[in-house]
């Protein structure tokens, strides 16, 4: 979006959170400034607007319940584990003590280290591979029919 960053208070304005928490959240390594860090009094951090998603996923994990350090293990595994830009994820709550994300076949628990709790099985190929099935049963018959005359 900016190329020049969006300084404190817009992102506080944007993500909807204090100054004090973009403060701490930057000095922990929760989200830090990508554009520019501050190096001393008189400078300011800025903020991309990839920041910004990480930081208004954050703000919406803390508001589903999920405590500060839950959030930080879900984000630090979707950016260090996954590789993935945070916007691109899928994330699942249940309750307030886990976070689930879609990656690919899987679903994977972010809290527990990406423990892989679910595998997701895509339906489209059970239907091609029951067509030429079907198809491979009545020879010279074309899918569509063989699966007409199956029901």
């Amino acid at each position: 979006m900016s190329q020049a960053g969006f300084r404190g208070p817009q992102v506080c304005s944007i993500v909807g959170i204090t100054y004090r928490q973009l403060d701490y959240w930057a000095r922990t390594d929760l989200v830090r400034p990508s554009v520019c860090e501050a190096a001393g009094s008189g400078t300011q951090r800025l903020y991309s607007y990839t920041d910004l998603v990480e930081l208004k996923v954050v703000k919406r994990l803390l508001d589903a319940g999920i405590s500060l350090q839950a959030a930080r293990k879900a984000i630090e595994y979707l950016r260090d584990q996954l590789g993935e830009d945070v916007a691109a994820a899928h994330l699942v709550l249940d309750g307030s003590r886990t976070v689930l994300a879609r990656t690919g076949d899987q679903v994977i628990d972010l809290l527990r280290e990406g423990q892989g709790v679910l595998n997701i099985v895509p339906l489209g190929p059970v239907v091609d591979d029951l067509r030429t099935t079907l198809a491979a049963l009545e020879p010279g018959a074309p899918p569509d029919a063989a699966v007409a005359a199956a029901q």
